[in-house]
């Protein structure tokens, strides 16, 4: 049996213009492989409202930074785009990234890299955005909030909006490995 091959789309910049671009591409390959999970990393909130309001039917979860990343107990996630995302009925996922926790305390500390950061640097050749597609599919699995093999849909960007999307099967953290990439939907062309 085989399946209808999807057209990548390849942005000429990175950044939030493609974020519209970006959701719609997710939402329509999802409709055609009948994906139910969605995956959306979104710092400030502003891509996690917007996919709130595009994936009603979907099982949406949105993957927010975790308090504290840039700054001792500050959430990112604005309360206004919170409440905007939670009255949808989405699920938000605020937890330890799974490629920076406690190595990149070790790292900061004592100035060496570990394993975690070092695969995150790896996949970054690929594009920012496709680290973090990653990166969310492993944290959505350990959190039970996406099914381990089940493939699912994780949208991220490079900094700002979303310009990177795939369709992926999730495994967990400590299974890294199994975590397999079916298809590159979207991502900037150039970092």
């Amino acid at each position: 049996m085989s399946k209808t091959i999807f057209e990548a789309v390849y942005f000429d910049e990175p950044g939030p213009s493609n974020t519209k671009r970006t959701l719609e591409i997710a939402q329509q390959r999802s409709n055609e492989l009948d994906i139910n999970t969605i995956l959306v990393a979104s710092t400030r909130g502003n891509t996690g409202a917007l996919a709130a309001a595009m994936f009603g039917d979907r099982n949406l979860v949105v993957v927010s930074h975790s308090t504290g990343f840039v700054e001792r107990n500050v959430q990112q996630l604005t309360d206004e785009n919170r409440a905007a995302i939670e009255a949808a009925g989405v699920t938000i996922l605020t937890c330890q990234h799974a490629l920076g926790g406690v190595n990149r305390a070790v790292r900061k500390k004592l100035g060496t890299y570990l394993t975690d950061e070092i695969i995150a640097y790896t996949l970054r050749i690929f594009g920012q955005g496709t680290k973090v597609c990653v990166e969310i599919a492993l944290m959505a699995a350990d959190a039970g909030l996406a099914t381990v093999g089940e493939p699912c849909i994780a949208v991220a960007g490079s900094g700002r909006g979303a310009d990177t999307a795939m369709v992926l099967v999730p495994a967990n953290a400590q299974e890294f490995f199994d975590l397999r990439v079916m298809e590159i939907l979207a991502k900037p062309h150039r970092p």
